[in-house]
């Protein structure tokens, strides 16, 4: 088939079917920003101490009777035990004034039996305080946004195959649905086991939304525009919405009213199944070509241009002259050696990025003492990122960018380890150097990924790889809880990972400056790779496809 962007020229890049289709998948990727961190706020551990009920106490006893305990140098009430009741309401009857009277390190201590009292100081509630997730159950917090992004996880393989075969438009108005729906049902939760399973379910259509709007727009767009598109548009409408995440969190401060505004949103974005089409290049591959014309036709008279009597010359109107549609599914990707090396490369580089993007987006809560601000600075960091991003795909070779982010992303957490805690602020600033580092490589890898696979294969591939690289968001909230161990561990291995990450990626097939491969065909040509060591060519053959420029 003749190629698609040149087949469909006439259309131009930017009329006002590409400007209608640009802006709504845009904004179709709000809500997932807002929705992807909002369990920063939801799984927050507040202050907390144990209940003591109302008995008969000196004040000096009720003032005392949580123990003092040393946590990072300070000094605070311990969360997690209180001395005995019944001993301390005895020494209270008798008047004995605690450490005056009575050693206060020789009390037997007990646990709180009674419960806790949470500080609302910042949150009115959060599902820890509202189903103690704290002490003996204090690994249910971390284990909760992992398993989201399990949910995330298989959401993201399932969907990539389910929109090779049926369609990117069905799969993103689907997870959207699904989306929406499960967290509205999660406000109803009266136990962590059910929001837990729920949240899942909301996992569910979370990237698998992302993908298929990230995937449609690439094939829809053309050029430069879909370029900016891929690397800028998709990502600042997600970044918009984690900026709007502390905004509705300052505002509403329980966790059933932010869940409520996460969900809402979700019900806008139905109606436009209606304005957005399904991707041409889908539907070609699929040998629909009367529907393909149909949509290029739809955007030729909202252009306001000419349409040429045949659009796809290598087609036919007729069953029998038609191309027959291309069969493949998620073996294909390992089924050539050459191929099966690409992904396997492509996989690891995702886990190793991804878990360093969400590493430190999740630890933004411990950057300042106020929450809200700390989310907005860590939110902020990516508009910049996606910018530097765009710029980089619109100029420069991918595989050198994508190993020179993973390096910047590398650096400064490294030299966190050098910085005094006596300098908090340059220990923020080298973090957020690192969070806007990874997000560009975040956003790189994925418009690299589009470029390298055929249209056939395109959302399976891309499906496949972010369900690998979930992986690495499902284990950095425990990355992060590392530092109550060794307080730098999560920098050396999140940063560690980077490097080896960028090792890996030298080894990738370069696509700049070639158009998308339609078939697996153009996949399989092959270039060989000469060793950087001796400048002569080795057994070792990759893949020469194809980009947008």
């Amino acid at each position: 088939m003749k190629d698609f962007a040149d087949s469909i020229s006439f259309l131009g890049q930017w009329g006002r079917f590409q400007q209608v289709v640009f802006f709504l998948l845009c904004v179709s990727l709000v809500p997932n920003g807002f929705s992807t961190f909002i369990l920063v706020f939801l799984t927050d551990v507040p202050g907390h101490h144990c209940v003591v009920p109302g008995f008969n106490l000196t004040e000096d006893w009720n003032t005392t009777i949580i123990p003092i305990k040393v946590v990072n140098g300070k000094q605070e009430q311990s969360r997690c035990s209180r001395y005995r009741l019944d001993v301390v309401r005895n020494l209270s009857a008798q008047g004995f004034i605690p450490g005056r009277d009575v050693n206060l390190t020789e009390l037997e201590q007990e646990g709180c039996v009674d419960g806790w009292s949470y500080s609302k100081d910042i949150f009115q509630s959060t599902i820890v305080s509202e189903f103690d997730l704290v002490c003996s159950d204090e690994w249910k917090q971390p284990f909760t946004a992992t398993v989201y992004f399990i949910g995330v996880l298989f959401g993201s393989f399932f969907s990539g195959q389910l929109s090779d075969r049926y369609g990117r438009k069905p799969v993103l108005f689907a997870t959207m649905a699904l989306q929406t729906l499960f967290s509205f049902i999660q406000i109803f939760s009266t136990s962590w086991t059910m929001f837990t399973i729920l949240l899942f379910f909301n996992g569910l259509g979370q990237m698998s939304n992302f993908v298929a709007a990230l995937v449609l727009g690439a094939e829809i767009l053309t050029g430069n525009v879909r370029v900016l598109f891929s690397s800028l548009g998709s990502c600042l409408g997600f970044a918009i919405g984690y900026m709007f995440l502390p905004l509705a969190a300052y505002f509403l401060r329980d966790w059933k009213s932010l869940m409520l505004a996460s969900s809402l949103p979700g019900l806008l974005y139905l109606p436009l199944w209606t304005f957005i089409p399904e991707s041409p290049r889908w539907l070609l591959s699929q040998g629909k070509v009367e529907e393909a014309e149909a949509i290029v036709r739809k955007a030729a008279k909202w252009n306001k241009v000419k349409v040429p009597n045949i659009i796809f010359q290598d087609y036919s109107g007729d069953e029998k002259n038609a191309q027959p549609k291309e069969k493949a599914n998620v073996l294909d990707l390992l089924r050539k050696s050459s191929m099966r090396t690409t992904t396997l490369i492509f996989c690891f580089v995702f886990f190793c990025s991804t878990t360093g993007y969400f590493g430190l987006s999740l630890n933004t809560a411990q950057l300042h003492a106020n929450p809200y601000i700390s989310c907005f600075i860590s939110a902020a960091v990516e508009v910049p990122a996606y910018i530097s991003s765009w710029l980089i795909l619109h100029y420069l070779p991918r595989r050198p960018s994508v190993i020179s982010s993973l390096l910047l992303g590398a650096m400064p957490l490294y030299l966190i380890l050098l910085v005094p805690q006596s300098l908090p602020n340059l220990c923020i600033a080298l973090e957020m150097f690192g969070k806007y580092a990874f997000t560009t490589t975040f956003s790189l890898m994925f418009t690299y990924l589009t470029e390298l696979y055929p249209t056939v294969l395109r959302n399976t591939a891309t499906g496949t790889c972010t369900t690998v690289s979930r992986v690495g968001s499902s284990i950095a909230p425990f990355v992060i809880k590392l530092n109550t161990y060794i307080l730098y561990l999560p920098y050396i291995i999140l940063s560690t990972l980077a490097v080896v990450a960028a090792i890996a990626a030298y080894f990738l097939p370069e696509s700049f400056g070639k158009p998308l491969p339609e078939t697996m065909t153009q996949m399989h040509k092959r270039e060989r790779f000469k060793c950087p060591c001796t400048g002569k060519e080795t057994t070792i053959r990759l893949e020469h496809l194809e980009s947008p420029l």
